[in-house]
């Protein structure tokens, strides 16, 4: 018998999800007004695989909302709005090379092979200061977010908090990783 690679959740799980998320859009209008469930669940409901995704990071702790709409692709932008670092993503270095660098003590993870295998992206640093417009995030935690490559070719990455009622980004190496510092997800539906 073929086992199937398709990313997709149980019919009960959907239902699960959806009524997750359904309430955290209600109860957040803030993030995002003038939106309308209904039309969000729809698009939800026509991409398993994207729904599939945002169960990955309701599971790992992120508490996804949708923060945007782009007109243009007629897509919703959700992003993991929990309120530190989703804890079932911390303690991971920046990317593959940073952990394949690694001599002792490794990770388990990186950032960005975790995103990958979620199906999302991890936030650029204008997506996470966009994020911290409405709310206040990683107020005790720090997340990685998307490193240009002309920093990462020097072994470094960057990673973003809010600490004294701003946002501060900061550069670490790739390789290192702490427990309180995860990572945050968008994904466009």
């Amino acid at each position: 018998m073929t086992k199937s690679n398709k990313k997709t959740v149980s019919k009960d799980q959907s239902e699960e999800l959806l009524k997750v998320l359904k309430d955290r859009f209600e109860h957040n209008m803030h993030r995002h007004e003038g939106f309308e469930w209904n039309a969000v669940q729809v698009k939800l409901e026509a991409d398993p695989e994207k729904l599939w995704s945002l169960n990955e990071m309701e599971r790992t702790g992120g508490e996804p909302d949708v923060v945007r709409y782009d007109e243009k692709e007629d897509t919703y932008i959700f992003m993991d709005c929990a309120a530190e670092s989703p804890k079932g993503r911390r303690s991971v270095c920046y990317d593959r090379e940073a952990l394949e660098a690694r001599k002792k003590f490794k990770p388990e993870n990186s950032a960005i092979d975790m995103a990958a295998s979620m199906g999302i992206e991890i936030l650029t640093e204008e997506e996470y200061r966009g994020l911290q417009r409405i709310g206040e995030f990683d107020k005790k935690t720090s997340s990685w977010v998307q490193t240009p490559s002309a920093i990462r070719e020097r072994g470094g990455a960057l990673f973003c908090d809010r600490r004294y009622d701003h946002v501060f980004v900061y550069h670490n190496g790739a390789e290192s990783y702490y427990a309180a510092r995860g990572f945050r997800g968008s994904l466009r539906v």
